[in-house]
């Protein structure tokens, strides 16, 4: 399937859903138009049973270089608030299966905060990333100061935000932005075996566990561990536990259904 305003496009190879920014002229810059597109189609992969994983990656020489800032521009505070724009960025928070993007040249600006509602990030070795919006004479509104500081802690987050300059690959993979670099010509191609290997473990696993790290990140210890603990129980009325458990004491492969 495509999206029909050419702004993002989508397919899916296997049990793995794909969604490509497609603006490489600007660099795949983030309008409004584009953000719905991409939050529609994140939600429609997470209804799709045949989509276990979703991939995110960008067409060109970047993931995304930003907000399109001939868009904002001329926006005042009022015509913020009735667009409500950031009510599609919080959309993105509620998809259930796991999504793994892929970053190649630059990562900035609102699209690094792209980037960072992903569950896991593989980049290029030759990856940027940034908040340079502090140039602009503003800042990161879709959940960037909040995002990479619990990333990164308040030392490192404060000093890229508040200089805005760029940090390498090498840096993000330090600092645990990133889970896995990779070279550039490899990029999608890793990417693709990586969402291969999570597609194939047990869905309801993969969901539960996604929802338990994503509360641990949110909540005191106490509470995340109760929220796990309620988790784990509940896989145990699942078909694939017991085919999971079964198979290990047979010393065979099991067969997931994902119920």
């Amino acid at each position: 399937m495509e999206n029909e305003s050419r702004s993002i496009e989508t397919r899916v190879e296997g049990q793995v859903g794909f969604i490509t920014l497609n603006r490489p002229k600007v660099l795949n810059a983030i309008n409004r138009q584009m953000l719905s597109s991409i939050v529609r189609e994140m939600e429609e992969f997470d209804r799709d049973d045949n989509v276990k994983v979703i991939v995110l990656h960008g067409n060109g020489r970047a993931f995304a270089a930003g907000a399109d800032i001939d868009e904002m521009m001329n926006d005042d505070s009022i015509d913020l608030e009735l667009l409500n724009q950031f009510v599609e960025w919080d959309r993105l928070a509620w998809v259930k299966k796991p999504i793994i993007g892929a970053v190649q040249g630059f990562a900035l600006g609102g699209g690094f905060e792209l980037a960072l509602c992903c569950d896991i990030l593989l980049a290029s070795e030759d990856a940027e990333f940034g908040f340079p919006e502090v140039d602009l004479g503003v800042m990161p509104g879709a959940g960037g100061t909040v995002r990479l500081t619990k990333l990164v802690g308040r030392a490192t987050a404060m000093r890229w935000l508040l200089t805005g300059e760029r940090f390498t690959a090498k840096e993000a993979l330090d600092s645990g932005v990133v889970s896995k670099l990779v070279p550039s010509d490899l990029l999608l191609e890793e990417t693709e075996k990586f969402a291969s290997i999570i597609a194939n473990k047990p869905s309801l696993s993969i969901r539960f566990i996604k929802e338990s790290v994503h509360k641990a990140e949110d909540t005191s210890i106490y509470e995340a561990m109760q929220f796990e603990r309620k988790n784990f129980s509940l896989l145990f009325s699942s078909e694939d536990q017991k085919e999971g458990m079964n198979a290990f004491k047979e010393k065979r492969k099991p067969h997931f259904k994902g119920q």
